[in-house]
């Protein structure tokens, strides 16, 4: 779906539908008909016979690595080679597919669960005070209490949930169904999420580090999609992001990532006040910070509509804010698809100046990388001093 607004007739399932996925705005028009039109937000929906697509100007592989990327670094740039160019449904399965894959490679996850249960033999603990609770003089069945080791557990739970909700969404080829049905198989004894259960809590270790990258793409789909499969009048299916959150959130990692090769840490977003009695807070989204000290700070503007690609007064108003309460001379705005070339402007009557970053977000994510990590390398030279850094 292109930016222009389009006029459909639709039913008020349909409308209701598209107003809750957010992903497009809905306005009422003459004769019933109902306007459409794309705003920040990408993704697919589709209500019954009805499919709205909003594709990311950046490529729908970028995006989906820009997703993996701001979740989880192990993200590789390989990681998108080869996804499907047209269609969001089929890159996003083909994404989900390569990475199941990989981590299930060596066969699936198992794990201990604690399980309480009435066997007719001892296994584990005897329950003592259910049993005489529950079965006062019988001897069988006894309560107990003993650990399993199952791949029934939160890793290979959030796996499974992501790879049947894209066995319920549209427009996938017959080869990826197959796919993600043999993957599907391969998980067999793994309890299924009910729709709408939130996501298990797991925890990244050395364990299930070959799982992260699987994880976290699963993650992003059960967060970012919905499928209904037709209890309403409709079956609906959709996956809906925030491109300006997702661009914030990569050049957070990224940098982060670039940084660190540097004396510091990096807070995503920054923490501090504006005032001096700590009332006002402000969030740049990157601030490196050495000693205790800020010493970079970074902020992360999407504006990739023709024409919107350069500082505005706003952006530069709130980054003269940070640089001024931070104590820093020298703050940087990073524009994807800038319209103008790399420059710094110096703050009249006053020793701060601003720098302006474009990005080309359209190129291959592996020269993305080196575009900011030679950006951060250029940054952190020309606003830290030489004694706190290695050169």
């Amino acid at each position: 779906m292109s930016s222009k607004e389009v006029v459909l007739s639709l039913g008020d399932a349909q409308v209701a539908a598209l107003r809750a996925a957010e992903l497009v705005t809905v306005r009422r028009a003459d004769g019933g008909r109902w306007k459409i039109k794309a705003g920040r937000k990408v993704g697919a929906i589709r209500v019954g016979d009805l499919e709205i697509e909003v594709t990311p100007k950046v490529g729908l592989a970028n995006m989906i690595f820009f997703l993996g990327y701001a979740t989880s670094p192990g993200f590789r740039p390989e990681d998108v080679a080869g996804i499907p160019v047209t269609g969001l449904w089929p890159a996003l399965a083909t994404s989900l597919i390569r990475q199941a894959r990989r981590a299930l490679a060596p066969g699936p996850l198992r794990g201990y669960v604690t399980v309480d249960d009435a066997l007719p033999l001892i296994r584990g603990r005897i329950r003592f005070t259910d049993q005489l609770a529950g079965r006062p003089g019988m001897p069988l069945p006894i309560e107990v209490q003993y650990d399993d080791h199952t791949p029934n557990f939160p890793e290979n739970q959030i796996l499974r949930a992501a790879i049947r909700r894209m066995l319920a969404v549209p427009r996938l080829r017959p080869v990826d169904r197959d796919d993600l049905t043999e993957l599907d198989a391969r998980l067999t004894g793994v309890t299924a999420l009910p729709t709408g259960t939130p996501p298990p809590v797991w925890h990244a270790g050395r364990l299930n580090a070959h799982y992260a990258p699987a994880l976290r793409l699963s993650e992003l789909i059960l967060l970012n999609s919905s499928a209904d499969p037709g209890t309403g009048v409709h079956t609906i299916a959709a996956f809906v992001v925030n491109m300006e959150k997702v661009f914030e959130a990569f050049i957070g990692t990224a940098l982060r990532d670039a940084l660190s090769a540097y004396p510091g840490h990096t807070e995503t977003p920054g923490k501090d006040t504006l005032d001096p009695g700590r009332a006002i807070r402000i969030e740049p989204d990157v601030l490196h910070l050495i000693d205790g000290r800020p010493a970079a700070v970074f902020d992360a503007k999407y504006k990739i509509e023709p024409g919107t690609g350069r500082p505005t007064n706003p952006d530069l108003y709130q980054m003269l804010a940070y640089c001024t309460a931070l104590n820093l001379r020298t703050g940087w705005i990073i524009y994807a698809e800038g319209a103008d070339p790399p420059t710094t402007w110096h703050v009249r009557n006053t020793d701060i100046q601003i720098g302006y970053q474009p990005l080309n977000l359209r190129q291959p994510p592996d020269q993305l990388l080196k575009d900011v990590q030679a950006f951060a390398h250029s940054a952190i030279h020309q606003t830290v001093p030489a004694y706190l850094y290695h050169p």
